[in-house]
């Protein structure tokens, strides 16, 4: 497929690319498939992400309050007898594990052996492969919701995988699209204010760089209509107030660690109203480190 559109950024041998072909900014060229899979199979977790199972087993009452929040709307659109849920990149499968204590039936795919493994120890059925079309024709599987945190940014080809989901859905299933929210009007003020360099770049492994509305378009040319959009707390903001995480793990763990308290505090039964407002206003705005869009599924 040829790509036209202006060039923003480059990067490690990589000219990033505000497509107009297909309306969200990606890596140009584009990584293959056979490029990315000794990569993700095996190294990712090794030497891209060491530490990553470690530190979401560290945090892991934050992320179950942030997955719960994610069940919570599947369970507020889907009548009570449709629960089973497909994680695709499922990592090493909290998000499947919190599920299955909600009453959900799941299955995920994960391509890092490492992972996948992590994710079978704990109870869960998990395949450890990439997701595609091929695999998706091969499941003969039918899922009511559909969750992708973290795996559109990495893939040469959302708009195929976004599809191959669709296909194992039936009409009013739910999907769940959770990728980082780059070039955004935080990182605007960030570069051109403060002279930041573009670091939320990391090719070759962030290959799309998606905006709410590119990705809400993105899922409406697949076959959803969205329905809900929201935000995760928008973790440059300590940037903007002058804490420069920016190659410094200490002090980007630190923030973290603060973001992570806040957001459990606003969890409380007084202020998760406002939390819920709050996010899908920062969602209007275009702001948040990552967003959270959801669709659903139509026919025709």
């Amino acid at each position: 497929m040829m790509h036209s559109g202006s060039v923003l950024d480059r990067a490690n041998g990589f000219s990033v690319l505000d497509c107009s072909d297909c309306g969200f900014i990606h890596l140009n060229p584009v990584p293959t498939e056979s490029e990315l899979d000794k990569v993700y199979r095996d190294e990712y977790y090794t030497d891209e992400k060491p530490l990553f199972i470690e530190r979401v087993v560290e945090d892991l009452p934050w992320w179950d309050a942030v997955y719960n929040d994610r069940y919570e709307f599947f369970e507020s659109k889907l009548p009570a007898g449709r629960r089973s849920v497909l994680d695709i990149g499922c990592g090493p499968g909290y998000f499947l594990k919190a599920g299955t204590e909600r009453g959900w039936k799941g299955f995920g795919v994960e391509p890092s052996s490492k992972a996948a493994a992590h994710a079978r120890g704990l109870g869960l059925e998990v395949m450890n492969t990439f997701f595609d079309s091929g695999l998706a024709s091969a499941l003969r599987k039918r899922f009511d919701a559909v969750h992708l945190s973290e795996v559109l940014e990495h893939v040469p080809d959302p708009s195929m995988i976004l599809k191959a989901a669709s296909s194992l859905m039936d009409e009013g299933s739910l999907i769940c699209c959770v990728v980082p929210n780059d070039y955004s009007p935080v990182q605007k003020v960030l570069k051109e204010k403060l002279h930041y360099k573009p670091y939320w770049l990391a090719p070759p492994h962030h290959i799309n760089y998606f905006s709410f509305e590119s990705m809400k378009s993105l899922l409406e040319k697949t076959g959803f209509k969205v329905v809900g959009a929201t935000s995760m707390f928008p973790i440059d903001f300590f940037l903007l107030m002058g804490d420069d995480y920016v190659g410094n793990d200490e002090l980007g763990r630190a923030s973290h660690a603060r973001r992570k308290r806040l957001d459990l505090m606003l969890n409380e039964p007084e202020l998760k109203g406002f939390k819920k407002e709050m996010y899908e206003l920062m969602a209007r705005h275009g702001i948040g480190r990552e967003m959270i869009i959801y669709g659903e599924k139509r026919n025709g």
